[in-house]
């Protein structure tokens, strides 16, 4: 099994760290500034070997409750709003502080889920990232929890970890948290078993991730839900304990810690991971059988004259779902039109495009590379 792993993470040296708030809260509250300390002289250590590194860290709310004198996390947004613009600049010197004493250099990256999901918005973040890599920074990301509203009650940065995958080109995702790793019953409950390598996440694997934590808000399920979003995108990914000191330096040497997830075996370009789970669909188009059939089967480009139905307002370049007659939906991507000229084209020949609309923007309504089938 050691030997698989190493072979498996063999060159792949740009990781994603995600530290969620299971693993990070202290004893007497706030963030445990001695197990940020022990990562940092490890990523230190892992760095002068080649390695490059992003990370992803909850813990504002945890800083602001330390703060503020808050024993329990507050059940309003608003007060855990304001506990994270209390706590916020707190995490970020507790990591300055960490990592000045080897000499690294940090950047903070505030994003949103709403954010990643604007394709200009998205590369701008990429093109941030890649600057402060080039520099020799390490970035530290959080979800900008002051303005955010889901990303605080559901996600504990697990996804926003996966969408951080993408955003860095990154080869392997390691989730530190506060168990060993899935197991294929709830520990909490009896004798559970811990899986060491997935294959593949079907339905008996999000079976066994159950639900949701308590410190955090992720639990185990978004954790392996942000595996297979990385999996897609040819990443490998460890779920591991980030309580116990070394334990990244022992993933990254390929011992048999955490469950580890197989990367797909086919992998998503950038632009089609951000298609599949970052971008925000602003409208649907029902497609006739042929089109099914020819998008899903064929692998081909959406013409307009298997488009029966265009619901919703947006312009050229927004990304919208294609769906069957029966409401199923195939595929999603990014359209060449706006939805008022889909619906002048429908149902016509892409001969016909610059007749009926005076121009043409190309005989495809949504093409094959600006395409994810579901």
């Amino acid at each position: 099994m050691s030997d698989m792993r190493k072979k498996l993470l063999t060159d792949r040296r740009k990781i994603v760290v995600k530290l969620g708030s299971a693993v990070l809260e202290a004893p007497k509250g706030g963030v445990d500034q001695a197990l940020i300390a022990s990562l940092a002289g490890e990523i230190a250590s892992l760095s002068n070997e080649g390695y490059q590194f992003v990370i992803v860290s909850s813990g504002a709310i945890l800083m602001g409750m330390r703060e503020t004198g808050k024993k329990k996390i507050p059940a309003t947004i608003k007060a855990k709003q304001a506990l994270a613009a209390i706590g916020q600049s707190r995490l970020m010197h507790a990591y300055e502080s960490a990592f000045s004493k080897h000499g690294i250099t940090v950047g903070q990256m505030l994003l949103t889920r709403e954010g990643l999901a604007d394709r200009k918005r998205f590369v701008n973040a990429l093109n941030t990232m890649e600057e402060l890599m080039k520099l020799g920074v390490i970035p530290v990301i959080n979800e900008n929890d002051t303005v955010a509203v889901d990303e605080i009650k559901f996600s504990d940065n697990d996804l926003l970890s996966s969408m951080v995958v993408n955003l860095a080109s990154a080869d392997v995702l390691v989730i530190l948290t506060d168990i060993e790793g899935l197991y294929d019953r709830d520990p909490r409950l009896g004798e559970g078993k811990l899986v060491e390598v997935v294959d593949t996440i079907d339905d008996e694997i999000m079976d066994m991730a159950g639900g949701s934590g308590e410190v955090g808000s992720g639990g185990m399920s978004t954790k392996v839900m942000a595996a297979k979003m990385a999996a897609h995108r040819g990443v490998v990914t460890i779920i591991a304990d980030g309580k116990t000191v070394g334990n990244l330096s022992r993933v990254m040497a390929g011992e048999p810690v955490g469950t580890l997830f197989i990367p797909a075996a086919e992998r998503l370009a950038s632009k089609k991971h951000w298609i599949a789970y970052s971008g925000h669909t602003e409208g649907t188009l029902t497609l006739d059988s042929g089109a099914v059939k020819a998008v899903v089967e064929g692998k081909k480009s959406l013409l307009p004259a298997g488009i029966q139905i265009v619901e919703g307002e947006f312009e050229g370049g927004a990304m919208v779902r294609c769906i069957t007659g029966s409401g199923e939906e195939i595929a999603r991507g990014i359209t060449n039109f706006s939805s008022g000229q889909i619906k002048k084209i429908m149902g016509k020949h892409s001969s016909e495009i610059e007749g009926t609309l005076g121009s043409s923007l190309g005989e495809e309504v949504i093409h094959r590379d600006d395409m994810v089938i579901k």
